[in-house]
């Protein structure tokens, strides 16, 4: 009998499920070690699975769309498959996939990178050559994000868009069920994304377990808004863009390290505090939605290497570039619902299994009473609604108010030359 080879959901400390999203072979392809086999969504990234070793794919164990766990099998490979039949199974299906109509790979140094059947698949409904995208994956191969990315970049640059009515994309590339009317009004049902699924799953289920509640401070921050001006061309001459989120980021490290207590994640029969403080920041993707890449270990990081890490990840999500470790294992986030203009919002879901979420509001010009010479007087300052909504399973608004207390103190006495 001839050696076999499981294919496995790769593991996750969050224990996140996924969804089967399309398989790039089918039972009886022969398969190279670290070619995409099966490309699975969660709720957070789309993630391919390579191939463990050389072989012939013989059984699918998990279909399209079925929902999959940490270490579950997906498929076999049987590992007594002819080596060589690779190559010229891809030459043949590349040259197939040529001859209906794909753009032919533009360069020597696309035709060295052999492409999945996915992105093949892509490249054809896009219209798009190959040799036109920059790739991302391993040893510079083309991804099917990277194809995504393309065409949506693409379609941002003209109107209408091209892509019809009945058949649009999702964020993860694939497309959705058809819309069909169900009234005379021309109503229409779109299927939810697995991604959809997914976050709806997770805010329902953290507002079913775990009581919310909120509370509001006002935050000064024109003392923050001058260091910004004095230093901002200082941190992009050494790489790093400096944004309000990287004040906020940094006054929250300092507020959880004295109150760990927010730093934590509740069980039932304890209250688990974490070693480092690992900040999620919500980041808007447009249309496409919302993910919360981490900055992990942000302890350890001063004001420029929190800016410089903080572009770094919003520039992969934006990108489609995360992988599932830039998501994973954070322990209080920020929503910086403000930039797209909102005041107030509350209360904002938590995270689970966190126990607190900040939000951070528009930062506007008012008028305020502010001290001076040791009276008051009418002044304008630039400020800012602040809120954390807490688990009140694991915090009470003491904690809840010491916390938010510090995060503003820091803000408003911000150094003025501190670098």
């Amino acid at each position: 009998m001839s050696d076999l080879a499981d294919v496995l959901v790769p593991p996750n400390e969050e224990g996140t499920r996924a969804t089967v999203l399309r398989w790039c072979k089918a039972v009886g392809d022969t398969v190279v070690k670290d070619e995409p086999l099966v490309e699975l969504e969660t709720d957070k990234v789309t993630v391919e699975i390579p191939a463990p070793a050389d072989g012939t794919l013989i059984e699918v164990l998990k279909q399209v769309n079925a929902e999959v766990n940490p270490d579950e099998v997906l498929a076999r490979l049987s590992l007594s498959g002819e080596s060589g039949a690779a190559p010229q199974a891809t030459a043949t299906s590349t040259a197939t996939e040529t001859s209906a109509g794909t753009p032919a790979v533009s360069d020597a140094r696309d035709a060295r990178k052999p492409l999945s059947p996915a992105v093949r698949r892509l490249l054809k409904e896009h219209s798009i050559a190959a040799g036109d995208i920059e790739g991302t994956g391993r040893d510079g191969r083309i991804t099917a994000q990277d194809v995504i990315r393309h065409a949506a970049d693409a379609g941002d640059k003209r109107a209408p868009a091209r892509a019809p009515a009945h058949a649009p994309v999702s964020p993860s590339g694939s497309a959705r069920v058809p819309q069909t009317p169900i009234s005379p009004s021309g109503s229409t049902r779109v299927s939810h994304t697995a991604i959809r699924r997914r976050v709806a799953e997770h805010m329902a289920r953290s507002l079913m377990e775990a009581p919310h509640v909120t509370t509001l401070f006002e935050a000064d921050l024109t003392r923050v808004l001058a260091h910004r001006a004095r230093h901002a061309a200082e941190f992009e001459s050494r790489g790093a863009r400096l944004t309000l989120t990287a004040y906020f980021v940094s006054a929250c490290v300092q507020a959880l390290r004295a109150h760990g207590e927010v730093n934590a994640t509740f069980h039932p029969d304890a209250l688990e505090l974490h070693g480092d403080v690992n900040i999620g920041v919500g980041t808007a993707l447009g249309n496409k939605g919302l993910i919360v890449p981490v900055i992990h270990r942000a302890q350890g990081l001063n004001l420029f290497g929190m800016a410089q890490r903080l572009g770094q990840l919003v520039e992969a999500a934006r990108a489609g570039r995360l992988s599932p470790e830039d998501v994973r294992g954070g322990t209080f986030t920020i929503s910086n619902h403000g930039v797209g203009g909102s005041l107030l919002a509350a209360p904002i879901v938590i995270n689970q299994p966190q126990v607190a979420i900040l939000g951070v509001g528009k930062v506007e010009r008012r008028v305020c009473v502010v001290e001076v010479g040791g009276g008051e007087a009418i002044g304008v300052r630039s400020m800012c609604y602040l809120t954390l909504t807490i688990d009140h399973r694991a915090l009470d608004a003491f904690q809840a108010n010491a916390f938010l207390s510090s995060v503003v103190a820091t803000l408003q006495q911000w150094p003025a030359d501190e670098p």
